[in-house]
C-alpha cells in the first residue's frame, strides 16, 4: 500500500454509554517526545483508553470495529443495542475522518433504534461524493452531476458506502479505493476470549500463518528482543537426548517452543498462557504492521506481563509506517513518557445518567519529565474508579 492512510479522528454522538457527542482526535499536538510515534503526516501512530470497569473504554473501539463490520461483514450482522438507552434522541451517529496524503475524507452515518440507516454522507475533502437519506440515496463518485437510486438499490439495514464499494464504483477514485483497501487491512483483538477478525479474510490463526513462512518472521522479532527462546513448526523436533513426536500423522506439523539453556523442546499445548497469548497475537500483530490499516485490541492487558505489554506497544510504534494501534488497557504502566505521548493517552469516565466522558491527557499539559502514571493515579485526568468500603452502621 503507497497511500499513507491513517485515521484522524472518530466521533460518537448518542452511541451506547456515550450521550453526548464525543471526539478522539489522533492528530499530533505540540509535544516532541517520541518522534517515532507520529507518522510523516502528523497523525499519531496510536493511543490508549484507560479507565474504571464498565466506563465506556470498549466503546470506543467498538464504534471503530462498527464501520468495518457494517462493510466487510454479513449482512445479518448482531451488534446488539448500540443506541444510549438513558440518551434523548431515537437515533445514533458515527463519523469518522481520514488523511490520504494530502487528501481528507470524511464519513458520517447515522441510525435509529431498530438499526435502520437514517443517513450517509461522504465528502472527499470538501467535495460530496455520496448522500443518502432513508432509502434515497446518491453517489457523485462517477458522475459529477450523481447517480440516484432508490429502494431497489439500497437496504433500510445497510450501509450505502457498503452497497457501493461492493459495485465497484470505486474502482474510477484512487483515493477513495485506497481508502476501502486500508479499511479492509484492518484488524479486531480481543484478547480476553481470544477473537481475532481480519477483514480481508487473511489467514492469521497460528498455524496457518506458520504454513505460510511466517515462523521465520516471528523468530526474528523473538532474537530482536532477546527472549531467548525461538518456534519450530515441524512434525517432531528434536533436543538433546529426546525425539519429541506429538501426533501419528506425520503430514501434520505442530508448534514446539524451544527455549536456551533448556535442551529438550515443549509443544505448544505444555507453554505457558503469557506465550500461548503472546503467539496469538503476533501474526495479526506483524501482519499490520507489514500491511497498513488499524489493529484494534480490547483487553490488551489480558495475559500479558506488564513488561511484554511494554515492549509490543513500543515495537508497533517503531516499525509501523502507515499503520494505527487503538488499544484498551488496564495496565498503568503503559502511561510513561517512554512509551507513549501525552496526547495518545486518553481517560473513560462513566458519570451516570450523564454516560461517558473522555479525556485527553495532554489537555492538561503535562510536561515531558513528568510521572504521567502517578499522576493519573492521583486522580488528574480522571478515569479512576471510586470503589471504596462500605462500613456497616450499628444502632
Amino acid at each position: 500500500m503507497e497511500d499513507r492512510i491513517m485515521l484522524t479522528k472518530i466521533t460518537l454522538d448518542n452511541f451506547k454509554s456515550f450521550k453526548n457527542t464525543t471526539t478522539i482526535d489522533l492528530t499530533k499536538t505540540n509535544y516532541t517526545i517520541l518522534p517515532q510515534n507520529v507518522a510523516d503526516n502528523g497523525v499519531l501512530k496510536g493511543c490508549i483508553f484507560v479507565g474504571a470497569n464498565a466506563s465506556g473504554k470498549s466503546t470506543i473501539i467498538l464504534g471503530v470495529k462498527l464501520l468495518l463490520d457494517f462493510l466487510f461483514s454479513e449482512r445479518n450482522l448482531n451488534s446488539g443495542i448500540l443506541l444510549c438507552m438513558f440518551g434523548d434522541s431515537p437515533r445514533y451517529a458515527l463519523s469518522y475522518e481520514f488523511l490520504i496524503e494530502e487528501k481528507t475524507v470524511k464519513y458520517f452515518f447515522e441510525m435509529d433504534a431498530s438499526k435502520n440507516m437514517i443517513s450517509e454522507k461522504l465528502w472527499l475533502d470538501n467535495t460530496l461524493m455520496l448522500e443518502r437519506m432513508g432509502l434515497s440515496a446518491k453517489s457523485y463518485i462517477a458522475e459529477e452531476n450523481g447517480i440516484s437510486y432508490d429502494e431497489t438499490d439500497v437496504g433500510k439495514d445497510t450501509l450505502f458506502l457498503r452497497t457501493l464499494y461492493f459495485n465497484t464504483k470505486f474502482a474510477s477514485n484512487p483515493i477513495l479505493s485506497a481508502w476501502m483497501d486500508y479499511l479492509k487491512s484492518s484488524i479486531y483483538i480481543n484478547l480476553f476470549d481470544k477473537t481475532i477478525v481480519s477483514y480481508n479474510k487473511a489467514e492469521l490463526s497460528v498455524a496457518r500463518y506458520l504454513d505460510k513462512g511466517g515462523c521465520e518472521s516471528i523468530n526474528r522479532f523473538f532474537d530482536e528482543y532477546n527472549f531467548e527462546q525461538n518456534i519450530e513448526y515441524e512434525h517432531s523436533s528434536k533436543g538433546g537426548n529426546v525425539s519429541l513426536v506429538v501426533g501419528e500423522d506425520d503430514s501434520k506439523k505442530y508448534i514446539f517452543f524451544k527455549r536456551k539453556g533448556i535442551e529438550v523442546p515443549i509443544p505448544f499445548s505444555e507453554e505457558s498462557l503469557g506465550n500461548q497469548n503472546l503467539l496469538h497475537i503476533l501474526p495479526a500483530f506483524l501482519t499490520v504492521i507489514r500491511n497498513g490499516g488499524m489493529l484494534l485490541i480490547d483487553e490488551f492487558s489480558s495475559g500479558f506481563h506488564n513488561e511484554l505489554e511494554n515492549l509490543l506497544v513500543r515495537y508497533f510504534m517503531e516499525k509501523s509506517d502507515h499503520a494505527q494501534m487503538l488499544f484498551v488497557s488496564h495496565s498503568t504502566n503503559l502511561l510513561s513518557n517512554s512509551i507513549l505521548r501525552p496526547d495518545q493517552e486518553y481517560s473513560v469516565e462513566f458519570q451516570n445518567e450523564n454516560g461517558s466522558f473522555v479525556k485527553r491527557f495532554s489537555s492538561e499539559q503535562p510536561r515531558s519529565a513528568q510521572n504521567i502514571e502517578k499522576m493519573y493515579v492521583s486522580g488528574v485526568f480522571g478515569g479512576l474508579p471510586e470503589y471504596r468500603e462500605v462500613n456497616d452502621e450499628t444502632e
